[in-house]
């Protein structure tokens, strides 16, 4: 009993997310159908990138990003640079894949200059980035490959919608960034050497070529939508397997049971008769307002599929969704991506980093809740 309060209170998300799928056994008894309905695809993706990172990690693949950030001088250009690494590159690589490439870059970062202070807000600010660049495009994010898929709209036309939400999002992040340093606006990295960086092995190219190849397979998987991804994932593991067979032993399987264990409640709400009548009633009319609050219990992506069938302005539902991650940690499962990264460094910390990122989060919430309001109110 000892060693089972120690993991529950180690892994809170996955304690959540494990009473979270038994609740769901009591709404929507086990069946094939709902096996069907469980996002096989993103986790599947989210195995690739979890095992390729670890992989990246071994062989100091990120050297050449850590070089250059490392030449960065203040703290606030630093912070900077991270952060907005996220917002652009989870418009192409999605919102989670961009956080697990930038946070331990982050983390090695401020470590090798004796800021680790501030590390958890500027993480912080990075989940924030990463859902507010990713909105911009259709695959930035598996809410908005949901919506654009259903809605048939072009890609232009969806860019063009998301477009005044994401210029005043990252206005409103650069002030947000720079908040921490208002007091000393030129305050030094002190990153002294690049001892940090690592060294390149000359023996171990082979395995760094190989994981840069497996790496732009998952991404081409993302963004091409190939319905072939369970042999992305199997090709992947193959390689791997072969290349250095102690990476798929570190990989962070309690995130992938984690992200599993939401699926089965979320496939299990969506599959429940009356649950959906009750949807359908409340959502239409109120989809913004509508979408955050359901995010909150079931996050953004599970509340997309099962509000999308009720919401007549789905322009409003997807502005919902792409803010819900914003008020807790449950509304988007890229959070609780965030939340897994930090405590793997920080173990015991995992209550100080909830504190943290839901006070930055609702304050950055309050600025866009209302200009996103308003804009949502022409549909898509």
């Amino acid at each position: 009993m000892k060693k089972v309060l120690e993991v529950i209170k180690k892994e809170i998300m996955l304690s959540v997310s494990i009473l979270a799928a038994l609740a769901a056994l009591f709404i929507t008894p086990p069946s094939v159908k709902l096996l069907n309905d469980i996002d096989w695809r993103t986790l599947g993706t989210l195995f690739m990138m979890l095992t390729v990172l670890e992989g990246f990690k071994k062989e100091n693949i990120f050297r050449p990003l850590l070089r250059l950030a490392g030449n960065i001088r203040t703290m606030a250009g630093l912070s900077l640079f991270l952060v907005f690494s996220v917002f652009f590159s989870s418009m192409f690589v999605t919102n989670d894949v961009s956080l697990i490439i930038f946070v331990p870059l982050t983390i090695i970062l401020f470590r090798a200059g004796n800021k680790e202070e501030y590390i958890l807000p500027i993480i912080t600010m990075e989940n924030i980035a990463a859902i507010r660049g990713s909105l911009l495009t259709p695959f930035g994010s598996p809410q908005n490959l949901f919506i654009f898929g259903q809605s048939g709209v072009s890609a232009w036309h969806f860019i063009s919608y998301m477009f005044p939400i994401w210029i005043i999002s990252g206005v409103i992040l650069i002030a947000f960034v720079l908040f921490p340093y208002r007091r000393d606006i030129h305050k030094k990295t002190d990153i002294g050497n690049s001892d940090f960086i690592g060294k390149w092995q000359p023996e171990r190219k082979r395995q760094r070529i190989t994981y840069l190849i497996v790496f732009a397979v998952v991404i081409i998987t993302i963004v091409t939508r190939t319905g072939f991804w369970m042999w992305a994932v199997l090709d992947v593991a193959l390689t791997i397997l072969i290349t250095d067979r102690t990476i798929l032993i570190k990989t962070d399987y309690v995130l992938l049971l984690t992200f599993f264990c939401f699926f089965v409640f979320s496939s299990s709400v969506a599959g429940n008769e009356t649950i959906a009548s009750f949807l359908s009633n409340a959502i239409t009319g109120h989809e913004y307002e509508g979408s955050i609050i359901l995010s909150q219990f079931i996050s953004n992506v599970p509340a997309a599929i099962v509000l999308y069938p009720f919401a007549v302005n789905r322009g409003a539902l997807l502005y919902g969704l792409d803010s819900a991650g914003l008020c807790s940690i449950i509304g988007s499962l890229a959070s609780v991506i965030n939340y897994r990264l930090y405590v793997r460094e920080y173990p015991g910390k995992g209550k100080k980093f909830l504190l943290v990122f839901t006070l930055i989060s609702l304050a950055y919430f309050a600025f866009v809740v209302i200009p996103g309001y308003f804009i949502s109110r022409t549909p898509i």
